[in-house]
C-alpha cells in the first residue's frame, strides 16, 4: 500500500493578524485611558466622549474582521479607515487649541495605525503608503497645514512602518508561495518516480515479452508482437517524461517566485504556452524514434499545436508513401530565437517534381498540411527528398511572431 504523505501548511500571515487583533484591542483601551485622564482639559468632551462611544462599539463588533485575510475585506477597510480618520478631524471640536498645537494626542491617537497596519497586512505596501497618505492628511490639516515636529515625526512613522510591515508581507507571501509549488513538484516527483517502478517492474516487462514471443511465433502473432513493442515505447516515452506531462509554462516573477512550474494543458485553451516536446512525444512508438533537448521547448498554444499538426501530417507521408516497414525520426531544437523540428525516414524518397505533379492534380496534403501551417504561423517548411535515400522535412518557427 502506497504510502500517504501529509503536508501541513501554515500561513505567514496569520501570526500578523494575531496582533493586529491585539493591537486594535489594546490601543482602544488606551485611547479611552488617556481621554479619561485629560477629561476636565476638554472643550467639549461630550464629543469626545460620543466617538470614543462609537470607537470602543467598532473595534469590538469588528474584533473577527481582522483574523483573517478573507474577512478583512475592502469595504470593511475603508469603513475603519474612515473611522480613524474621522476621528483625528474630531479632535479640533472637542480639544482645546492649545493642546492641539502642543502634540496632544487626537482622540482615536496610536489606534488610528492599527488601521493603516490593516492595509498593509490585507495588500502590501502600496496599499499601506494609501492608506497612510489619509492618516498624515489629516493629521496636517487639524494643524491647519503647520504640523509640530512631533506630529511630523509620528505620521513620517507610520508611514514607512506600514510601508515596511506591508513590503515584508509581500516578500513573505512569495517565499511561502514558492515553498509550497516547491513541496508540490517534489510530491508529484516522488508519485511518478513510484509508478515508473511499478509500470517498469509489470507492464513494460509484459509488453516485452508480448513482442518477442509474437515475433517468434509468426502470423497473427507477429502483428500482436508489433502491436505490443509500440506500446511498450509510447509508455516508456510517457514514464521518461513524466506522467503528467509538464505542458503548461509560466513563471511567476512578478511574485518574487524563483520556481518554473509546468502545468497540465486543459482541453480548448488556447492561452499560455505549451511545451513542444509533450506534444511531438505522442507520435513516439516502434518505428518512429523522437530525439529531444533536455529542457522544455515552450511555444504558444495555437503555434504549438499547429506544428504538432504538421509533424504529424509528415509522418502521415510517411506511412502512406515509405510503406510498412519504413522507420521514421523527429528531431527537436531549441535555438532560442526559432524552433526548428526535423522529420526523417528512410523510405524510398520522392521523385522530382512528384510534388508539383501532386499539387497540380488538386492533391494539397504537403502543400497545405504542412507548408501552409508553417506559412501561417511565420516560419518555413523545407523538404529534401533523394531516390532510394529517404524523404527529409526541416519545419523551422520563428519565436518572435507566433504570439
Amino acid at each position: 500500500m502506497a504510502k500517504r504523505e501529509r503536508v501541513v501548511r501554515m500561513s505567514v500571515e496569520q501570526p500578523l493578524w494575531r496582533a493586529l487583533t491585539a493591537y486594535r484591542l489594546l490601543t482602544m483601551l488606551y485611547a479611552v485611558g488617556l481621554f479619561a485622564a485629560a477629561y476636565k482639559r476638554f472643550d467639549r468632551p461630550e464629543i469626545a466622549a460620543g466617538y470614543l462611544a462609537v470607537l470602543v462599539l467598532w473595534t469590538l463588533a469588528t474584533h473577527r474582521k481582522v483574523a483573517n485575510a478573507t474577512s478583512c475585506t475592502k469595504r470593511f477597510l475603508s469603513a475603519d479607515l474612515t473611522v480613524a480618520v474621522v476621528g483625528i478631524l474630531l479632535t479640533p471640536l472637542a480639544d482645546t487649541a492649545e493642546r492641539i498645537a502642543g502634540g496632544g494626542p487626537t482622540l482615536p491617537s496610536i489606534w488610528t495605525a492599527g488601521s493603516v497596519l490593516a492595509f498593509a497586512i490585507k495588500g502590501g505596501w502600496r496599499w499601506a503608503g494609501f492608506a497612510s497618505t489619509f492618516v498624515a492628511a489629516a493629521n496636517i490639516l487639524i494643524h491647519g497645514g503647520e504640523p509640530t515636529r512631533d506630529t511630523l515625526h509620528n505620521v513620517l512613522l507610520v508611514w514607512v512602518a506600514s510601508i515596511a510591515i506591508g513590503y515584508v508581507v509581500e516578500v513573505a507571501r512569495a517565499s511561502e508561495a514558492t515553498l509550497a509549488r516547491a513541496l508540490e513538484i517534489e510530491a508529484a516527483t516522488r508519485e511518478r518516480e513510484r509508478l515508473a517502478r511499478d509500470i517498469h517492474d509489470g507492464v513494460l516487462q509484459v509488453l516485452a515479452m508480448v513482442q518477442r514471443r509474437g515475433t517468434e511465433l509468426g502470423g497473427e502473432a507477429a502483428e500482436l508482437g508489433r502491436m505490443a513493442g509500440e506500446q511498450e515505447v509510447a509508455l516508456r516515452t510517457l514514464v521518461s517524461s513524466g506522467l503528467v506531462h509538464p505542458s503548461r509554462v509560466s513563471r511567476d516573477e512578478s511574485r518574487g517566485a524563483l520556481v518554473d512550474a509546468y502545468e497540465v494543458d486543459e482541453p480548448g485553451a488556447d492561452e499560455g504556452e505549451l511545451d513542444l516536446r509533450t506534444l511531438l512525444a505522442q507520435h513516439a512508438g516502434c518505428s518512429v524514434s523522437f530525439a529531444e533537448p533536455g529542457t522544455p521547448v515552450p511555444l504558444p498554444v495555437p503555434a504549438a499545436k499547429e506544428l504538432a499538426a504538421a509533424v504529424g501530417a509528415a509522418l502521415d507521408n510517411v506511412r502512406k508513401h515509405a510503406g510498412e516497414g519504413a522507420r521514421a525520426w523527429i528531431l527537436l531544437e531549441d535555438w532560442g530565437d526559432e524552433v526548428i523540428v526535423t522529420v526523417r525516414d528512410d523510405g524510398p524518397g520522392i521523385p522530382a517534381g512528384r510534388l508539383d505533379q501532386a499539387e497540380g492534380e488538386g492533391r494539397m496534403g504537403v502543400a497545405l498540411s504542412i507548408r501552409g501551417r508553417l506559412r501561417d504561423l511565420g516560419g518555413s517548411a523545407e523538404l529534401v527528398s533523394v531516390p532510394g535515400q529517404g524523404t527529409e522535412v526541416e519545419l523551422k518557427v520563428p519565436r518572435g511572431r507566433t504570439q
